[in-house]
C-alpha cells in the first residue's frame, strides 16, 4: 500500500514516516511546514499544502495511488486552544472533514487518526481505558473527540477501515535529527529554561496528587511510530476493521518527577539555579491521565518498549545536538 501521512514533517510525523519506510511501506507526505521541517524526511516525496485543500488532497491521492491515510497534522497546544477555540475547530475539525471528504471521493480504504488522551478530560481513575466516558476539559480535546466521531461515522457509512489512536504524552527521539524542536511539550520546555540558566516552571503544585503536580503517561515517540506501523499493516491486510485504542505505557510520571529526571540527565540536578519555579495552574490541565494499554496490546500485539530514562536521554541528545549546531553556524 501507499500511505499519505499528513503532518509528516513534524516531530511525531517524521518518526512515523521513518518507521513506515523502514517497514518497507510506501509513503508520501503532506505538510504545511508551520512546524514541520523538510530535513527530517530523507527521501520521502513531499507535497507542501494544507489538509483543508480538498483539490490538493484529491490530486495527491490520485497521483500517488494512495490506499491509506495517516492523519497526524493538526494543532495541539492545550493552552492555545483555550485562548483560540475557533482556530482549533477550523484547523482540527474542518481540516479533518475536508480530508475525509477527499478520502471518500477517491475510494481510499484505510484511515489512521492521530487522536489524544485529551479526549478523556479529567478521569477520576488510576488507569483510563477506552470505555471511559469522554468529557474533554479544553477545546483541543473536544476537537479530537469530534474527529474520532467523524471518522467512525464515515467508516460506518462507507466501509472505511480505521483506527483512532489516542496518544498520551509523547517524548524522546529516535535520533538527534528527528528531535522535538518545539517548546509546547514539557520536555523541551524544561530544556529551554535550563539553557537560559533558569529554573523550569511547574504550572500548579496543588493538585490532588502525591507531590501536588500533574501526573501523565509519557511514551517514547519511537513507540508511537511502531504503533502506527502495526496499525497500518493490520488495516492493510484486513486483520483490523475498526479500532479505538490508547497508546501509552500505563505508568504515571508527575511533572516534578519528569523535571527531576531531566535535571539528572542534563547534569543540573545539584544546581540551585535550576530548581523548579511554581506558577499558577494553566487552564485545561487535568490532574492525572494515565493509560490502560490493554486494547492495543490485544488487537495488535503492541506494547511500549522504552522507559523514562530512554525518553529523557534521547531527547537531551537531540537538544544538545541542535544547540551545538546553532552555535557552530
Amino acid at each position: 500500500m501507499t500511505w499519505l501521512v499528513t503532518g509528516g514533517a513534524g516531530y511525531i510525523g517524521a518518526h512515523v514516516v521513518e518507521a513506515m519506510q523502514e517497514a518497507h511501506e510506501r509513503v508520501v507526505v503532506l505538510d504545511d511546514f508551520s512546524t514541520g521541517d523538510r530535513s527530517r524526511l530523507g527521501g520521502a516525496p513531499v507535497v507542501a499544502g494544507r489538509v483543508r485543500n480538498h483539490a490538493l488532497i484529491t490530486r495527491i491521492i490520485r497521483t500517488y495511488d494512495v490506499d491509506g491515510v495517516v492523519h497526524i497534522a493538526g494543532k495541539k497546544r492545550v493552552e492555545e486552544s483555550v485562548r483560540r477555540p475557533l482556530y482549533y475547530y477550523r484547523e482540527n475539525v474542518d481540516g479533518l472533514r475536508t480530508l475525509l471528504q477527499a478520502v471518500v471521493d477517491c475510494g481510499v480504504k484505510a484511515f489512521v487518526f492521530s487522536s489524544s488522551a485529551a479526549v478523556y478530560g479529567a478521569p477520576d481513575v488510576p488507569l483510563v481505558d477506552e470505555s471511559f466516558d469522554c468529557h474533554p476539559v479544553n477545546p483541543y480535546g473536544e476537537t479530537k473527540l469530534i474527529g474520532e466521531h467523524m471518522v467512525q461515522a464515515v467508516a460506518q457509512a462507507t466501509g472505511l477501515r480505521y483506527a483512532n489512536l489516542r496518544y498520551f504524552n509523547v517524548a524522546g527521539s529516535a535520533s538527534p535529527a528527528l528531535a522535538d524542536r518545539g517548546v509546547s511539550n514539557l520536555v523541551p520546555m524544561v530544556f529551554q529554561q535550563l539553557a537560559r540558566g533558569r529554573g523550569p516552571v511547574i504550572f500548579g503544585d496543588d493538585y490532588d496528587t502525591p507531590d501536588g503536580t500533574c501526573i501523565r503517561d509519557f511514551v517514547h515517540v519511537s513507540d508511537i511510530a511502531c504503533a502506527h506501523v502495526a496499525t497500518a499493516r493490520a488495516l492493510a491486510d484486513g486483520r483490523l476493521d475498526a479500532l479505538t485504542a490508547n497508546v501509552g505505557r500505563g505508568e504515571g510520571v508527575s511533572v516534578r518527577e519528569m523535571i527531576d529526571a531531566i535535571r539528572e540527565v542534563s547534569g543540573t540536578a545539584h544546581a540551585d539555579w535550576a530548581e523548579p519555579v511554581v506558577a499558577a495552574r494553566r487552564a485545561g490541565d487535568p490532574p492525572r491521565v494515565v493509560a490502560a494499554a490493554d486494547t492495543i496490546r490485544a488487537a495488535l500485539g503492541w506494547t511500549a518498549r522504552h522507559g523514562l530514562h530512554d525518553m529523557v536521554s534521547s531527547a537531551w541528545e537531540g537538544w544538545t545536538a541542535r544547540v551545538g549546531s546553532a552555535h557552530a553556524g
